[in-house]
Parts: C-alpha cells; structure tokens; sequence
C-alpha cells in the first residue's frame, strides 16, 4: 500500500517542482538532433534513451524525462526502473535542474548543415513557446517569459514559407526577400495603366477586365486605339457601328454602318422617291374619281328633290280635286299612291346624303395623307438641295475652307456628351487624288479636353486610293482664319509620318485622326475682342502641300 502511494503522487511532486521553477530556455524533445559531440549515456533517458528533457532523477540514481516517468506510472500500478527494477519512491524522486542545465548547454549542429555551419546550444536551437501536451492543464509560462529568436528562425537556410497571401512556396531563408520583390507571382505590381496595385498573377486578367486605361482597338473595327473606358463614348461615334437608316418611320429596315450612312440615304431616297412620286399619281387619280361620283351623286340628288317637289305639286293638284270630286274612295286610294311615292323618295334622298358623306370624309382622310406625305419629302428635298449645294463645293486643289457655324450650340452639345466631333466636307488632292477631311472637337480632346479645340486631319478611303502611293506623306497645314482682315491667322503645320497608322491606304471608311489637341485655346476663341469668331462662326482652312505628288 505504501508503494501504491508513493507512485499514485509522483505526477503532483513534479508538477509542484516545475510551477515554481520555470526556465527560460527549452527544445522539442522528439527532433532528431545532432550533437557536436557523441551524446554521453548520462544525459539519455533511462526510458526512452532520447536526449534528456525536464530530467527528474530516481532514489536509484537513474534520470527520466518528465514524459516518460509519467509514462511510467500511467503502465503500471507500482513503478517499477526499467534498468534496475526497483520501485520509484516519491520521497527519493527529484527534478535534477543541475542535469537539466548541461542538457540545454550541450552543442548541437543545425539541422540544414553541411550549407549551416552554425553551432548552438540545445535551448537556443528551436524554443517551443506552447506548452507539451501532457503537461498539466494549470501550468502555465510565466509572464516575465518573452519568446527569443532562436536558430531556426535566424537561420538563413531554413525553408520558410512566403508571407504573400496565396502563394504556398516554401524559400530559403536567405532567398525570402528577393523572393517576395521579384519572383513571387503573389506580389502587388503597379497596372501600368491605371496605377493600382494588383496582384502579379492576376495582372493580365485585370488589364482585360477591370482596367479602365487599357488602350485596345475598337471593337467594332474602325482600328482607332481607345481607353476600356470610353469603348461606350466611341460607340456614338465610330464609323463601323452599325445603326438604324434615319428613314426607318418610313419602312427601311436597314441596319448601316455609320460611314456608309449617306450613301445609303442617297439610294435609299432616289428610290423611295420614286415610289413617292407613283403613289401621289395614284393618290390624285383616286381624288379625281372621288370628286366626279360626288358630282354625281349631288346630281342624283337634285333629281329626286325635283321629283319631290313634283310629288307635291301633284298632291296640291289633287287636294284640289279632292274638294271637286265627289268620289272619296277613288281620290283616297290616289293620295295613299302618292304618299307612298313620297316615303320612298325620301328614303333614297336620306341614303344618297349619307352615301356622299362617307364619300366626302374618306376623300378628306385622303386629301389629308397626300398633304402630309408632300411636307415631309418637300423637307427632304430640301435638305437634298442643301448636301447637293455642298457636293458642288467640294475642293479638288487640296485646300478645304471649313464654315463651322453655331458655335455655341455645338460645343455645349460637346460638353453633353451628345456630339463629341464634327467632320468636314471631304476634298481632294486631285480630281482622282488623296480623299480627305478635318475633324474638329469643339470641347476639345485628349490634353486639350475642356481647355481647347482640338482640330484633326483625317485620310479617308477614296475610289482612286489603288492607284495612289501609299503611305501619305505629303505636309499640312491646319488654319484658324483672322476675320478682321489683318491675316493674322493661327497655324500648326506637320509633316505626315509614314511610319503612322494614320496616314496607310485605309481600310476602313477612314482613318485614325492626327493633328492637333491643343489647337486653339477657348479663352483665345471666345475672347469678346477676338476677331476669330464672329456672329457664331469661324473658319477652318486646310492646306495639303501638293509638292511631288503627281496627278494620275
């Protein structure tokens, strides 16, 4: 019983000894250590023949781990030493400190040795801070204890993992740095468009997606490059996009890209005016036909109001008789074949006056249809006239004078978003020359957005451009006329770059517009003593050099 005893308490005496005599240094006691020097037998435990960890000595004069005399006693009832046999006795059972303070001095080589030379002692090696799993739960590390860096952590070949959120490599301790500033695919790196910090491996999808500054070439094919962001602007003004035909109220279901627009309307309005001037024929005969049955009928109508009034007179003429004639019954059934003449006539009357009404009003309704159908084609003929008149203008010397009226109302629809730019009328080297026009952005564009008009020369696509050299090399001049007379015009001149994608033979209906951001500042034009603008209106003058260029 006494043996029983002894052993039932050795957990509760060393627990005592070790809540009141913490040590600052410690180590993992199942790693494999090698030690400088071959671990003598007196530093093993008698157990489990490991390095010594928490040694507590027997009356026996064997060490123990603290783990394993614990062990010990969990196995068996009455402890027994595994090498003498003898019983542990609780009061000959002692934490041997003195034993434990060499264990924790003893030189160990670090573990990624041969490429780590360092040597250190067993409890700077690798301290663990949480306490082992089979101590009791009320002990806990002193407050005063802070954990130190040991080896390990210092360790400049140990394998650590990359501190980037997402990335599982395991570096060299001595490679972490370089590793996160220029090899991890988990590291922040500025977008070179929009300059937000995005992650290495999501960088491409972000200049795809989400990037609003990426440059790409529009989407529907005209080649010019334009921000992610504006894709929706360019829309309301790329020639490839295709767009309802203006005349569709009218019946043209047509789909156009915006380039082609006015050779669309061009065909699309010499055939629908002929089929305009058919109807209105058909229109004028149906109206003739409808005022000779009117006449007609109204005719008819006096017929029967004639026979009416004959009617009466008969019926005068017989009250008459009837007061002379002494045979009522024969003048009786004579009156009643007259009233009966009567009704019926005027049942004819009342559905010949509601016949032509009907008549009337639909011939109106027609009437009514052809005058509305005349306005709206008399409008477009008119403005037919107007781009007829403009065609005619046309310039063949390359030299183009540009008359940029509203000024105001065009720029505040530029500020809106409504229109951004206008174009010119196109002109011409040559009668079979270069195909060309100007582009103005009236609140201005690129560095001049808000500030200036931006003014553009554009190349477009020409029915001569195969016999043509390409590319466009020829200088121009871009001009803002002085209208007081003094010729002191504003001018930026440039030489066409042959390198340029703006200046190739075209593909599409024209080409990406180059020139000038900066044009004209809005305080220089708006100016109340400026003599660029008057009455809502400047001028443009564009002049191509024709100096080399032969004319086919």
């Amino acid at each position: 019983m006494a043996s029983e005893d002894v052993a039932g308490n050795i957990r509760n005496f060393y627990i005592r000894q070790n809540s009141t005599n913490a040590v600052s240094l410690d180590f993992e006691p199942d790693a494999d250590y090698q030690f400088v020097e071959i671990l003598e037998d007196r530093y093993r435990c008698a157990y489990c023949h490991l390095v010594l960890h928490n040694p507590y000595q027997t009356g026996c004069g064997h060490r123990f781990c603290q783990r394993c005399i614990v062990s010990l006693r969990e196995r068996n009832s009455v402890p027994t030493c595994p090498v003498d046999k003898e019983i542990i006795k609780l009061s000959e059972v002692f934490k041997d400190n003195c034993c434990k303070r060499e264990v924790l001095n003893l030189q160990v080589f670090c573990r990624n040795s041969p490429a780590c030379k360092a040597k250190t002692s067993l409890g700077r090696y690798q301290m663990p801070i949480a306490l082992p799993s089979d101590c009791a739960p009320h002990l806990t590390v002193p407050k005063s204890r802070k954990p130190e860096k040991d080896h390990l952590q210092q360790c400049l070949f140990e394998s650590v993992q990359c501190t980037n959120e997402g990335c599982c490599e395991k570096i060299l301790q001595r490679n972490l740095q370089e590793h996160l500033r220029l090899q991890c695919n988990y590291r922040k790196e500025l977008c070179q468009y929009c300059n937000q910090l995005v992650t290495l491996i999501n960088l491409k999808i972000h200049e795809r997606t989400d990037c609003p500054d990426y440059p790409l070439i529009c989407p529907h094919g005209c080649l010019q490059i334009i921000l992610t962001k504006e894709v929706e602007e360019h829309v309301s003004v790329c020639p490839e996009v295709e767009i309802d035909c203006p005349y569709k109220q009218y019946g043209c279901s047509a789909k156009i890209k915006r380039g082609k627009l006015s050779e669309h309307v061009n065909v699309y309005l010499g055939e629908h005016m002929l089929q305009i001037l058919d109807k209105n024929s058909q229109l004028e005969d149906q109206i003739s036909d409808l005022y000779k049955n009117l006449e007609h009928k109204e005719r008819k109508i006096q017929q029967l109001a004639d026979k009416i009034k004959k009617c009466e007179r008969e019926f005068g003429q017989f009250i008459q008789l009837y007061g002379k004639n002494s045979n009522l019954l024969a003048s009786t059934q004579t009156l009643a074949i007259h009233m009966d003449k009567s009704a019926c006539l005027e049942t004819q009357v009342r559905q010949l006056l509601q016949m032509a009404n009907q008549q009337q009003a639909v011939m109106e309704d027609l009437s009514n249809q052809h005058d509305a159908h005349l306005s709206v084609h008399r409008a477009q003929l008119n403005k037919n006239e107007e781009r007829f008149k403009l065609l005619e203008g046309t310039s063949y010397n390359g030299k183009l004078i540009w008359k940029i009226v509203d000024y105001k109302m065009k720029k505040k629809e530029a500020m809106e978003g409504q229109c951004l730019s206008i174009f010119s009328q196109p002109f011409y080297t040559s009668r079979c020359g270069y195909r060309l026009s100007a582009r103005a952005y009236l609140n201005g564009d690129g560095s001049g957005k808000g500030t200036h008009v931006s003014l553009y020369f554009v190349v477009m696509r020409g029915e001569f451009d195969s016999l043509l050299p390409w590319p466009f090399k020829q200088k121009v001049t871009l001009m803002l006329l002085d209208q007081s007379g003094k010729k002191n015009h504003i001018t930026e001149n440039f030489k066409a770059d042959p390198n340029s994608s703006s200046f190739k033979r075209p593909e599409g209906e024209l080409n990406v517009a180059s020139g000038c951001p900066r044009f004209v500042a809005h305080t220089v034009l708006e100016n109340a003593k400026s003599t660029y603008i008057r009455d809502d209106t400047f001028f443009v003058k564009v002049v191509v050099d024709l100096t080399d260029l032969e004319e086919l």
